[in-house]
């Protein structure tokens, strides 16, 4: 069966930026996002062999969301100056190697991913490449992860999603609901970590179930804990979940294509990337070969 590839883009140039320092063209311009960017791309694009890649990336913050939590994602520190000039030039990249790419305003990476695998998944297999942990919520037999802080390089399913978390991927959402997340900053119940999160459910099987049924809670403290905060975890709910947004899976138009020879070595030279200018070089000698 044929797969599709969805890389979170900012996830993935994030980690490159941060993981390379001090990289530049022979114009003194940062190159390091570019490169780890690349460098990583090919990677996942070697050990997956996927037959149709895209890659997505946030298009600002949700307005829902933001109605329900006007301090949603609001302690997330400025972009690095010397990232967000690189970002055109992977999109550039990207234009060069046939890869699709997408962005929308208004649109966060999460919930067009979420979409776009759903709808894929009716009829070939998805693996989502990302950090990100709400994406755990969709794991199913056709829906798979690869997570790059995963150094063993496993294709998550369920057991791992239940290795990581103790609960089942469609129980992530609640989970996430009751012991809130830091990194979106959505505040959980007070007491309740990932460990009871997932205890509370395996009893429980849900939040409607939890919330429904508190006096079986037998903690005091934490069955008022929960009476206390039944309103947050209601709209984290909301806030944790991924809806469904315009998406149209067309794909003829996320196949895997062969990039464009001239464009990528015109970039790669002006980036100052000799290795994967003689890669190029090497490859074009070899299908000449061929012919």
């Amino acid at each position: 069966m044929s797969r599709l590839l969805i890389i979170d883009g900012h996830a993935y140039a994030y980690r490159a930026f941060h993981a390379i320092r001090e990289l530049r063209s022979p114009e003194g311009k940062p190159t390091n996002a570019i490169y780890g960017f690349v460098k990583m791309l090919e990677k996942m694009r070697t050990a997956l062999q996927p037959t149709h890649l895209i890659v997505v990336w946030d298009g600002g913050l949700s307005a829902e969301r933001m109605t329900a939590l006007p301090d949603y994602k609001a302690q997330r520190p400025e972009m690095p100056m010397d990232l967000r000039p690189q970002f055109d030039e992977i999109e550039s990249f990207l234009v060069a190697a046939g890869i699709a790419s997408y962005r929308a305003d208004g649109v966060e990476a999460d919930d067009y991913i979420a979409t776009l695998a759903r709808q894929a998944a009716n009829s070939r297999n998805v693996v989502i490449a990302s950090s990100d942990k709400d994406f755990m919520q969709l794991v199913s037999d056709r829906i798979r992860l690869v997570n790059p802080n995963d150094k063993t390089g496993t294709i998550w399913g369920r057991e791992q999603v239940f290795a990581k978390t103790g609960v089942e991927p469609e129980q992530v959402a609640d989970w996430l609901a009751l012991m809130g997340d830091a990194v979106d900053n959505i505040p959980g119940v007070p007491g309740v970590g990932p460990k009871t999160a997932a205890e509370l459910l395996r009893q429980f099987g849900s939040v409607e179930n939890l919330l429904a049924r508190l006096d079986e809670v037998k903690s005091e403290k934490l069955r008022q804990s929960l009476r206390d905060s039944t309103a947050n975890v209601v709209r984290n709910q909301k806030l944790v979940r991924l809806p469904e947004v315009p998406c149209e899976f067309v794909p003829e138009n996320l196949v895997v294509r062969a990039g464009d020879s001239k464009a990528l070595r015109r970039l790669y030279a002006g980036w100052g990337f000799k290795g994967m200018l003689a890669a190029l070089g090497a490859l074009g000698e070899k299908q000449a070969e061929l012919i």
